[in-house]
């Protein structure tokens, strides 16, 4: 069977992660993925300040990241591999600075960001009430934590719904971390678009 560009990275992206950093930086910059991403929505959504510091994680290869740079004072773009990290680099405007995380910690400073950005990353992290509370500590204050990601069940792209977190799983567990949620979007067809702030 021959697949589609899209229908392969669909695939692709189901199998979670895919094979090697290359395959996993053409799913994530499939041109059709913009479609059901809405990232322009996204951004516009979040208001980003000319003075603001965002932290994206699980930045990859900055799909979100370059965005961000255009309407953020400092970008963070944070992931575990170097190789896509190398990617999201390549030709960034100069307010994008990489990170080469640890599996258990985003490596930020204290109080360091304004905004912490999760876009289909948090069921990667094995440890999650340890990471919030690092997350917590470089939160400047009234900072936030703003989490898309695809909801728990069939849908024709991402993981498979055994992979994902409900909404009501993630608000459970950032209440439980001293996160209250301020704000939500219903912009995506396929993701729940969250807004946190400690207590």
């Amino acid at each position: 069977m021959i697949l589609s560009v899209t229908a392969a990275a669909q695939v692709a992206h189901q199998e979670h992660p895919p094979r090697s950093a290359g395959e996993y930086a053409r799913v994530l910059e499939d041109p059709a993925r913009d479609a059901w991403q809405k990232p322009h929505e996204v951004v516009m959504a979040l208001k980003l300040r000319a003075d603001e510091a965002i932290a994206d994680i699980g930045a990859g290869t900055g799909y979100f990241s370059r965005r961000f740079a255009r309407h953020a004072g400092k970008v963070l773009a944070v992931d575990i591999d170097a190789k896509l990290l190398e990617l999201a680099a390549k030709d960034a405007p100069p307010n994008l600075t990489t990170i080469l995380a640890a599996p258990d910690d985003p490596k930020l400073g204290t109080t360091s960001v304004d905004t912490v950005f999760f876009c289909d990353v948090l069921h990667h992290i094995a440890n999650r009430p340890a990471y919030y509370a690092k997350l917590k500590a470089a939160l400047k204050p009234g900072g936030r934590i703003v989490i898309v990601d695809f909801y728990k069940r069939e849908l024709p792209i991402g993981p498979p719904p055994a992979m994902k977190l409900s909404p009501e799983e993630v608000q459970a567990e950032m209440q439980t971390a001293g996160f209250h949620q301020t704000g939500s979007f219903d912009i995506l067809a396929h993701q729940y678009f969250l807004v946190f702030q400690a207590n």
